[in-house]
């Protein structure tokens, strides 16, 4: 039996993930930061470590009693987590998945509409904002040359709910509460801007799927449709009873959501295609409407 550590295994992507091992009967263990977390998984039958992801000596131990690492942890951005995941792999022939996120595709438009479609072929050119982004994410692709067998995934607008401990994504409920507290569906500037989506279930599959099928340095772009932001909006005035969807300034995103949450995730745009999963790993995501969701 296959063991497989999770790093971010309470979040949302990583339970899910951990979800679909368990039902093809892979060994799973999490990486967690206390004991707190470790009592919820036990209670899930899933096995835990205490410690954390900048703790060379933890870090060590779990990766020596596992097959393959699957890191999930809020940290796209992390350069010393990734540095130290690929130090302790270096030649180990073990197998890394890496999260990322399509952030990296975002031209900082403000609301306007690109109908540019990136494919991994394409190489990018990201704004400053996310260019640590793409440079973790080549090193990491790169490891293969270090005998790792190093995959990077990056997904879209991830919506549905959970399979494990945490149900909810980030991106979409974060839209629906703005929206909630404004009294309408919100979008910013014009809200023509484009972001790919997918449902959580078929990016935990495409997870399983990489870690059977995938090459070593293999990159994944993660998506099954997608939607301008204004759309999303009306869907949730819809849905939710609220007033007619309305145009809010990007400034408003950037001071609610933060610089990257504003200009990146609500008002860039953000599309991919994923044929290379569904060609290399005969990947068949089945949910294709994120507004059924909403």
């Amino acid at each position: 039996m296959k063991k497989i550590l999770i790093t971010g295994i309470t979040g949302y992507i990583g339970g899910t993930v951990a979800r679909k091992l368990l039902d093809r009967n892979y060994s799973v263990t999490g990486l967690v930061r206390n004991a707190d977390a470790a009592e919820k998984l036990k209670q899930l039958g899933i096995e835990s470590i205490i410690g954390n992801i900048h703790d060379e000596t933890v870090l060590n131990s779990a990766i020596s009693n596992a097959d393959a690492i699957i890191h999930t942890a809020d940290s796209a951005d992390d350069a010393y987590a990734a540095d130290s995941f690929i130090n302790a792999l270096a030649g180990s022939g073990k197998t890394f998945i890496f999260t990322s996120g399509s952030a990296i595709f975002g031209g900082k438009e403000n609301g306007e509409k690109s109908d540019f479609v990136y494919t991994e072929d394409i190489p990018l050119s990201p704004r400053l904002e996310m260019a640590s982004r793409v440079l973790i994410n080549n090193y990491v692709l790169q490891s293969a040359k270090k005998n790792i067998r190093s995959i990077v995934i990056v997904p879209t607008m991830v919506y549905g709910d959970g399979l494990g401990l945490k149900k909810d994504s980030i991106q979409l409920p974060a839209l629906i509460n703005f929206s909630k507290e404004k009294g309408f569906g919100v979008y910013f500037g014009k809200g023509e801007n484009i972001w790919s989506n997918l449902h959580i279930e078929d990016l935990a599959d495409l997870y399983v799927l990489a870690l059977e099928k995938a090459k070593a340095g293999s990159l994944y772009y993660a998506e099954n449709g997608s939607s301008t932001i204004k759309n999303l909006a009306e869907n949730i005035s819809r849905q939710y009873h609220l007033q007619p969807a309305q145009s809010v300034s990007v400034l408003e995103a950037v001071n609610t959501f933060g610089p990257a949450g504003g200009y990146f995730g609500f008002a860039s745009n953000s599309v991919c295609n994923s044929d290379k999963a569904k060609t290399e790993l005969g990947w068949s995501p089945q949910y294709q409407s994120i507004e059924n969701f909403i």
